[in-house]
């Protein structure tokens, strides 16, 4: 099993380091060049030979990018499985592209932190040929604890885009409601333990609770990123009027402004409070 693994970020060097823990044959490429094993500075080359060939970047101009450089040397035979968060338009439209060569495509977003795939537990949602993904599985299951099939190509990148609008506004109602709380005298402790034994509880609050409580900010997923996915959201909503998402990613705009577009989403409580 040949893979290549082209986008070096928080995630796709977690998933690369477990295939290549798994001694298995992995080339690594990122726009900017890393000091990480197996690394090879030219996607073109990256790709030879690979059976399957991982894209987790951060947008669609980067799938683009990374498209023009590997689009020429794809063959029959080979998976390219597109992980990174776009739109179902975006999807259908690089599908597209690699299918004219006669390699075969999936796309495969994802849900879970830099820790879930440090720890092999992402969630990846699948649209595309079924039996492309059942040659794909062997290869998806070692950096995944779930794997759900949702249906045809472009079905996975509204999915996952809908997960986001869900995180991003469960997010917010966390820092809101902990910030009503600590002006009004409440501490974070007290605050997480009334939260455990109320039906707001969720796994994500579990998550982001100690952070919140320490005021870490470091990244596991990032303003800028999540920022992008609602707007892509907003972009093919079309008719759909969401008020609430686009309050919210005017919030996200705002954090930007202040310059944290690198630190972790639940870094816009200070959009909230300077405390």
């Amino acid at each position: 099993m040949k893979i290549a693994v082209l986008g070096l970020g928080i995630i796709g060097s977690a998933w690369a380091k477990n295939l290549i823990e798994d001694k298995l044959e992995v080339r690594c490429w990122n726009r900017s060049k890393k000091d990480f094993p197996n690394f090879e500075p030219d996607a073109a080359k990256a790709v030879e030979g690979a059976d399957f060939i991982i894209l987790v970047v951060s947008d669609p101009p980067a799938v683009q990018g990374v498209l023009d450089q590997i689009v020429p040397k794809l063959k029959a035979g080979q998976v390219v499985i597109q992980s990174s968060t776009i739109s179902a338009s975006w999807t259908q439209k690089f599908a597209a592209q690699v299918e004219k060569t006669g390699a075969q495509f999936l796309e495969s977003p994802f849900t879970g932190s830099k820790l879930a795939a440090e720890k092999r537990e992402t969630l990846f949602y699948v649209g595309g040929d079924q039996k492309v993904l059942e040659k794909a599985r062997p290869m998806l299951q070692r950096i995944s604890k779930t794997i759900l099939y949702v249906g045809p190509i472009g079905s996975a990148s509204s999915l996952k885009l809908a997960m986001n609008m869900n995180l991003a506004m469960v997010g917010q109602a966390l820092c809101e409601s902990l910030t009503f709380a600590r002006q009004q005298g409440i501490s974070d402790d007290t605050f997480i333990a009334g939260l455990q034994g109320n039906a707001g509880r969720s796994p994500y609050a579990d998550l982001k609770l100690p952070k919140l409580k320490a005021k870490d900010y470091s990244p596991q997923f990032s303003v800028q990123h999540m920022n992008k996915d609602l707007g892509l959201a907003l972009d093919s909503a079309e008719s759909l009027d969401l008020p609430l998402t686009q309050k919210v990613k005017k919030i996200y705009e705002e954090g930007i402004k202040r310059g944290w577009k690198e630190d972790d989403v639940i870094g816009l409580i200070r959009v909230i409070s300077k405390s």
